[in-house]
């Protein structure tokens, strides 16, 4: 039996600087994401595209998105195959084409998970698991380009 999940969250622009959208050079394109009473996410549009390169913009979210989706089933599949994860750090990177028209889309995106266990005779297992995260990652299974994994595993020792 399959469940339906709904996200509802709030985008408020806030880079009216007086003059709206009266021309492209006219407007910052900074806004905030809300949803609920979590944190206000601060965003923007690419720098390459008069954004704000202090706020966090959709294509970075995107891949934040992947990433975070992928480590939390990583996780839970560990905890359930005994595997003990202390550490988990992930340097992941998207690539955007651009097209001539202004659009574009991802080519890909990789992921670089850099995974510390408790125990040598875990690593195997634990690089294993990989590929059923991605399996099971809602995110990627919502998106129309490839998504990569490159995994490290090592000891606290190591």
């Amino acid at each position: 039996m399959s469940k339906q999940h709904t996200y509802t969250l709030t985008t408020r622009w806030t880079g009216n600087t007086g003059e709206g959208t009266r021309s492209y050079r006219s407007y910052e394109r900074d806004h905030v994401i809300m949803a609920g009473t979590k944190p206000p996410i601060p965003a923007s549009s690419d720098p390459s595209f008069r954004g704000n390169k202090m706020r966090y913009n959709p294509e970075e979210l995107l891949v934040a998105s992947l990433s975070s989706c992928h480590m939390l089933w990583y996780l839970h599949l560990c905890a359930e195959a005994g595997v003990v994860v202390v550490d988990y750090t992930d340097e992941a990177t998207g690539t955007m084409l651009e097209t001539a028209d202004g659009s574009g889309h991802f080519s890909e995106v990789t992921l670089f998970p850099n995974v510390v266990v408790a125990d040598e005779s875990m690593i195997e297992t634990a690089n294993g698991l990989h590929h059923r995260a991605h399996q099971l990652c809602f995110i990627a299974n919502s998106c129309n380009f490839p998504v990569y994994h490159k995994p490290i595993c090592r000891t606290v020792e190591n």
